[in-house]
């Protein structure tokens, strides 16, 4: 059964043995209180939100109140932080000197100033419980500051050894997923953006070979797994591959953002003339008629117009011809209402056609879509 109760602790009680490095993780209370536990997220704050959070204190406005939990009583560290990590590091950080505060850091401060900073109270209710009324608990009280997205959340509830080691290569500010994607691939590390998309990937390719899988499905798998090598490694082979056949310097603007797993798990044992495909690409980049330039690299691997969203004629052009074609359609010779046809390139995009009026036709639907399945 869940027990919650409050206590008060002041700034200098949290900050008395704070540690943060690899080795010892982030540590504070005399050492009794984990101030990262595995499944929450990585520093967030900017510099304006934790000088913010300084700023409350010094004007003695109440912080939003945090929420410990108790582990068992033989635990090596009895405490972890649920919900606050962002002001604790804050406060931590500032009284250790890593940033100033109106061009003051805290050793510049007169004593009278630091005793308020560290006399400063803060309110924290401490759960003790199950570990899955924790984590219940965790999500239903993240409600204050910047709230977990779906990504942190799965890794609060999957946490163990594959996710602590997942988030060395993706979740770190400039960890090795960043520093080989970061023009490949959306988002930030911090907020988890790039582990999920390496475990969408994943899944995606998993479920490709037969296995059907989901980002949860694979975190759930793999949870107890001593690192997650495997997932690293996917991820570089996907990314290497993108990185070797196409041409960053020319093309970097249309290959950011890209579902290159699919494309790797689908091109990447052929061999690919890299220099046609960089010839290609640059003429299509200068095609006017293609609307979405991010579809052009899976264009010139499938031949699928689709990821082009190639122009379609606007509807003055259509009314015109549906107007000179007496409202007939050339194909099948019947007459129809202008909403029940469509316009039609009686020159193909691929074949040259341009969309211009020369160069339509209004065809019925039925007739329309005949034609575009030859």
């Amino acid at each position: 059964m869940m027990t919650i109760k409050q206590i008060e602790v002041t700034v200098g009680d949290v900050f008395r043995g704070y540690v943060n490095n690899d080795e010892q993780g982030v540590r504070g209370y005399d050492g009794k209180l984990d101030i990262r536990p595995p499944y929450q997220r990585e520093f967030i704050y900017n510099e304006n939100e934790q000088r913010a959070v300084i700023d409350t204190v010094l004007k003695g406005y109440p912080l939003n109140v945090m929420y410990w939990v108790k582990r068992g009583d033989d635990a090596e560290c009895p405490y972890e932080v649920m919900d606050g990590q962002q002001r604790t590091l804050s406060l931590c950080e500032y009284v250790k000197g890593h940033f100033s505060y109106e061009f003051k850091n805290f050793f510049n401060l007169t004593p009278d100033i630091k005793k308020k900073i560290l006399d400063y109270r803060l309110t924290v209710y401490v759960c003790e419980g199950e570990p899955l009324e924790k984590l219940e608990w965790f999500k239903t009280i993240n409600i204050a500051g910047k709230p977990l997205n779906e990504q942190e959340i799965n890794n609060a509830v999957y946490a163990g050894p594959f996710v602590s080691d997942a988030k060395r290569h993706f979740s770190k500010s400039n960890c090795g997923a960043y520093r080989l994607g970061k023009d490949l691939v959306n988002g930030t590390p911090i907020r988890q953006d790039f582990l999920k998309k390496a475990l969408e990937w994943m899944a995606e390719h998993e479920t490709r070979e037969g296995k059907r899988q989901t980002v949860v499905g694979y975190m759930a798998k793999h949870q107890h797994d001593p690192n997650a090598n495997n997932l690293w490694t996917y991820f570089q082979n996907v990314l290497n591959w993108a990185i070797t056949n196409f041409d960053m310097k020319r093309f970097k603007k249309i290959m950011k953002g890209l579902d290159w797993a699919l494309l790797y798990d689908n091109f990447h044992d052929r061999t690919l003339d890299t220099a046609d495909l960089a010839k290609r690409i640059s003429s299509l980049m200068r095609d006017s008629e293609i609307q979405r330039q991010q579809g052009i690299i899976p264009y010139v691997l499938t031949g699928d117009e689709h990821y082009l969203d190639l122009r379609a004629f606007p509807e003055d052009i259509k009314l015109a011809v549906w107007e000179k074609q007496s409202h007939i359609c050339p194909l099948c010779g019947k007459e129809f209402d202008y909403e029940f046809m469509e316009g039609d390139h009686i020159t193909p995009w691929c074949d040259g056609g341009r969309t211009v009026i020369e160069n339509c036709q209004m065809l019925c639907k039925e007739c329309n879509r005949r034609k575009s399945g030859k």
